[in-house]
């Protein structure tokens, strides 16, 4: 029983709706979900966002979070993103894409988001399949990882390398604010909603383009059971995408001084 004597310390974030996620058990689209959710009620952010939801898992966005949404399609979420924003210069519009989404069918979209500087934030969850349609190889898939679409694993001399996103988008001059974190434990869970909070305050500065890669699990279609499956983030996925700051501008770095 809660008595008056007792303090809450953790409770739904308003930014978040009392529904049910579709995920599938051990998927850590939960918990970015939540992350964005605080980091934007810390920020009191709620009645001034507008999120674009991509194609792919995270395509019921809009119905977990409590903010208007738009839905794109297929890739166009930084398109979609950029015309809303520039619209609407006064809000804060955040894009939720996957690797599938984002680094395939919409790289051109997010190259030149990012070309232009747009000033909008970018959530990217990378888990190496595309998980919706069936556990498909996508662009991020590990040389090796056996998938619906590379039975044998990917064998880079025929199927080419992983793309590693945060790395090329790095070296566009628009950019403001490039990183990669992961979601797999709970000391990596913080550090990513840091980042995120960096990314939403860059926008809130008008500082330009910024993106946040997040390593998330897809047991489901990866074949392992949820623990497996964090086990191989770190053991598998974090040595071919490494975790760390791609691209910080100046600018940037002055928001986490006093």
């Amino acid at each position: 029983m809660l008595t008056d004597s007792m303090e809450i310390v953790y409770e739904r974030p308003t930014m978040l709706t009392n529904v049910v996620t579709h995920y599938c058990p051990g998927c850590t689209h939960g918990i970015i979900h939540r992350l964005v959710a605080e980091v934007l009620d810390e920020l009191n952010l709620r009645e001034q966002t507008i999120g674009v939801a991509s194609v792919g898992c995270s395509v019921f966005a809009y119905n977990y979070f409590d903010c208007d949404f738009a839905e794109a399609a297929h890739g166009r979420a930084p398109a979609m993103a950029t015309g809303v924003k520039r619209v609407h210069p006064d809000k804060i519009v955040f894009t939720y894409q996957g690797d599938g989404d984002l680094a395939s069918i919409g790289l051109a979209e997010i190259v030149h988001a990012a070309t232009r500087g747009e000033n909008i934030t970018v959530i990217f969850v990378n888990n190496g399949v595309y998980g919706m349609t069936g556990g498909q190889m996508a662009p991020t898939t590990l040389p090796g990882m056996k998938t619906t679409s590379s039975q044998q694993g990917r064998d880079v001399q025929t199927m080419g390398f992983p793309l590693r996103m945060s790395e090329l988008l790095a070296t566009v001059d628009g950019a403001s604010y490039i990183v990669r974190r992961s979601a797999h434990d709970p000391g990596h869970i913080n550090q990513t909603k840091k980042a995120i909070k960096t990314a939403f305050q860059v926008q809130q500065h008008g500082l330009g383009f910024a993106l946040v890669e997040i390593l998330s699990s897809c047991p489901v279609n990866w074949n392992l059971t949820p623990h497996a499956a964090l086990e191989y983030i770190q053991d598998k996925m974090i040595p071919y995408f490494p975790l760390g700051d791609f691209k910080i501008t100046d600018a940037v770095k002055t928001l986490s001084k006093p």
